[in-house]
Formats: structure tokens, sequence, C-alpha cells
């Protein structure tokens, strides 16, 4: 199959995505004339490690290029203040100049900790992301944004900082379980709701399939979704105005449901950004901004493909009491919210999202109230 290449278009900082079967292998040959020296540092974590590393280093040493690798624990623990100190610890133990570059080999946690610890190691390296999921594929491999967890809510520490380059091997999807390439997909889904109600169309007719392993329907989705989020970045790189804002769609809804799981096993990021979109489209027709039945599409698709669109199937064995007071709460702390007001991404319609902060908050509570009973 052939790779795909999706450009992000920044100045200054240009870079590439490459999308297709076997990149792993073929890092070092790709990844080789965009390195300062003939050194790397792979991040990887305990789960991908033995599944990719050995391969990755290998690839990196038939190009000619001295590859040693830091290992993390996987999971959101990792993106704690203690955990990255650990990181950056241990990345100085391997005595790195300012001509290394770290390669991040994993999902969305490993791809936003290694692109921290490189803006900020020794005030700033290069960095390749070799994302191994879906999700960390179609967005958080992409656009530069990085961070690290704290006890206020997710990602408030980080930096915007750009990649050299993303190779997006596709075969890597076969070895994920369902549940992880569901969290994906809930982000391919969403840039059909943002601004491409054709997408979305295409989403409802083979989501099926790009969950069944379809190896073309991937490949499509995957570059669909990355020139989706390239031109948006290209536009707004530092979400100056609403534009990249667009991109959190579903997520204020999502990060305070994270919060309340306590970012944990019960609730991955991509679940959480699916329920958020069905409730921000339920939102939106609740208040008349959107159709009703736009709202129920999209509820209907998500849960169709088994994504937990409704709060009471969240957490399993585990399940809790959702409190409507608590859950606002965790979205004032929210890193969009400003001077006091709650921001969300909304929409007209599937296709036709926007942002707002003048959601009214009794409208919010209602919604959420139904929604805890749903």
């Amino acid at each position: 199959m052939t790779v795909r290449t999706v450009p992000v278009s920044l100045a200054g900082r240009s870079y590439d995505i490459l999308i297709g079967p076997g990149l792993i292998d073929r890092a070092g040959e790709l990844s080789v004339a965009l390195l300062p020296s003939r050194r790397v540092i792979v991040v990887t974590d305990e789960t991908v490690a033995p599944l990719y590393g050995d391969r990755l280093v290998a690839s990196f040493a038939k190009a000619g290029i001295a590859a040693a690798t830091v290992t993390v624990p996987a999971g959101e623990s990792s993106k704690e203040f203690a955990a990255f100190g650990r990181l950056m610890n241990a990345l100085l133990d391997e005595r790195p100049d300012r001509k290394v570059t770290l390669v991040a080999l994993g999902g969305g946690v490993v791809g936003d900790l290694t692109g921290f610890a490189a803006a900020t190691l020794l005030r700033g390296v290069d960095f390749i992301q070799v994302p191994t999921t879906l999700l960390a594929q179609v967005d958080s491999s992409v656009g530069g944004k990085t961070g690290i967890n704290t006890r206020h809510g997710k990602n408030l520490v980080g930096a915007f900082y750009q990649p050299r380059l993303v190779l997006a091997d596709t075969t890597v999807l076969d070895t994920l379980p369902r549940r992880e390439l569901l969290a994906g997909y809930a982000e391919v889904a969403k840039y059909g709701l943002i601004d491409d109600p054709a997408f979305w169309d295409w989403c409802e007719a083979n989501g099926a399939a790009v969950l069944a392993g379809d190896a073309a329907r991937r490949t499509y989705a995957i570059e669909q979704s990355c020139r989706s989020k390239a031109r948006i970045v290209a536009a707004d790189e530092r979400e100056t105005t609403d534009l990249r804002a667009l991109l959190n769609l579903g997520h204020t809804f999502g990060h305070a449901l994270e919060a309340e799981t306590g970012f944990g096993p019960d609730l991955l990021h991509g679940e959480a950004v699916g329920a958020g979109m069905a409730m921000a489209f339920d939102l939106s027709a609740k208040v008349g901004l959107c159709p009703p039945t736009d709202a129920a599409r999209v509820r209907r698709h998500l849960a169709s493909v088994g994504l937990p669109v409704r709060l009471r199937t969240i957490g399993g064995d585990n399940r809790r009491t959702w409190d409507a007071t608590r859950l606002i709460e965790h979205m004032r702390g929210d890193k969009k919210a400003e001077a006091g007001k709650l921001t969300f991404i909304l929409a007209n319609g599937i296709g036709r999202a926007f942002v707002t902060r003048e959601v009214d908050e009794a409208a919010l509570r209602g919604l959420l109230d139904t929604a805890i009973a749903a």
C-alpha cells in the first residue's frame, strides 16, 4: 500500500505526517536527513516497548543512528509532575547534547510527555512522533500540543512544540484492543462534526469497517483526519483565535468526565470525547441551536459502534454516582475557561461547530441532570 503524506505547513516549522504500513521498520531511513546528529533517545512505555521497541531501534541502527531507550509506566500516571521529573533525569542520565532527537513511541500519553520533555530538555531539542494508537495517529501526535496533568486538571502545564516528523504506521493498529480503537475512532468522527458533513456521512457508512480492520478505509480515515487537523493548525497554531479551539469539540464535557473518574482506566480519553460530543450536540439541540435530528444522528452512530455515550455505562463494574455540580466545577478548571465563563464547542448542525462562552448554566445543569438519569 502506498505511503500517504500529509504536510503540516507552518512558518519555519513545517513537517510531514507519513501514513502507511511498515513505517516503524523504516523510521531510520525516513528520518536520518532530518536529524541534527545521528543520535536519538526513544521514549516509550512498558506496554509498547516489548511490541515495537526493538524494531524501532533496529531501524535506526540500520541507518547508522545510535538509539538509547527510556521506558516509562503505561497510562496517565506518567503525565504527573513526579513522573515527568523521573523521565527528565533518565534522559539526562544518557548525557544528551542539544543535537539529540527524542522519539516518542507510543500513544497519546507518551507523545504528550515526550513532546514536553523535548521542549524543555536543554531548553529545547528536536523530537519525532511514532504514534501507536489510532487516537494518537489522528489527533495528539499532530499539531504540537504537549503537556502533563496536574491535580487541577488535564494538560494544564505544557507547551506548543512541533515535531520534525510524524510516522503513523497503520499496521500497529492490528494489535490494538477494540476499546482503544473505539477511543481513537471518536476523534476521527469529530472531524466530520466540526466542519465536514460529507466526512461524517462517510463515517456513518464506513465506521464499522474501520474498526473491523479494513486497511484501506483505516488509512483513508487517518489521512482525512490528519488533513483536517493540519489545515486548522496551519491557520491557528497556538489557538490564538477560536479556530483551533474547534478541535476541542466534546472536550469540555469529556475532560470533566475524565476528572471525575480520576483520569483512570474506567474512562479512556477518546471514550470521554465521544460521550462529550454526544452531550455537546444534545445541549445544542436543547437550547435551539441544532436540529434534534442531528443530535440524534450523532448519538445513534457513536453508540452503534460501541462508544459509551450514556453516563450510566461508564466504568463497568466501577460505575459511579454522577453529580452535575461536581461536573460543572471540573469544567470551571478547564484551560479554555475565560474570565469565569465556561467555554463550549456547540453546533448549529453536523459540520457546523462553533465556540461559545454564553451557555446558560441552568440549561447546562438541566442537560447534565438528564444525562445522569438516562
